[in-house]
């Protein structure tokens, strides 16, 4: 006797998810992972802060982007949830009422953690990738590394890995030093 094939995660799953996850849906399949950590919240929130002025305001950058931290987006039929993603302001989705949006980002940042690292790499990275994300960086504050990405021809390409307290002009915000220093204060 052949098995049924499992039954389809839907988007009443992800909304019947205990309040201390973070619910996605990769390839019909549920996925819960625990709220991130005090490091992990702090990176990617400094993270936000230090791009915020000059990218989304104009403030000693170009500006033109939209940033959103924890973004739920329906990609397809997948649904992800990046620590933080940003638009070209030319094709940012409308910011409305609603709990999620369905315009692929240019670029996403996933903080990584012990328990989602794979996850973020072998999971999501790809769905990135086929829905046509331009740039991804993954940031680890327990290794204190950033990694940065293109899509290239529909495939990943590393530029760069920084580690430490580097000062670091990394795609797609290499108008401005970014000191990653900051990103691991406590």
């Amino acid at each position: 006797m052949v098995a049924p094939p499992p039954k389809r995660a839907t988007y009443d799953d992800i909304l019947n998810a205990p309040d201390n996850v973070v619910a996605e849906i990769v390839d019909g399949e549920l996925h819960l992972s625990p709220r991130p950590a005090n490091a992990h919240g702090s990176a990617a929130t400094i993270l936000g802060e230090e791009l915020g002025p000059p990218f989304r305001r104009g403030r000693g950058g170009p500006g033109g982007w939209i940033f959103i931290d924890e973004p739920e987006l329906h990609l397809d039929t997948d649904v992800l949830v990046p620590d933080l993603a940003g638009w070209r302001r030319g094709r940012a989705p409308e910011v409305r009422e609603g709990a999620y949006l369905t315009v692929a980002p240019d670029w996403v940042c996933e903080v990584l953690s012990p328990s989602t690292r794979k996850f973020d790499r072998a999971s999501k990275l790809p769905i990135y990738a086929r829905v046509g994300v331009g740039h991804a960086w993954l940031l680890d504050p327990v290794d204190r590394t950033l990694e940065v990405l293109r899509l290239d021809h529909g495939h990943w390409l590393t530029l760069a890995t920084y580690v430490d307290n580097a000062v670091v002009r990394a795609e797609p915000f290499d108008a401005i030093e970014l000191d990653l220093g900051a990103l691991w204060a406590p």
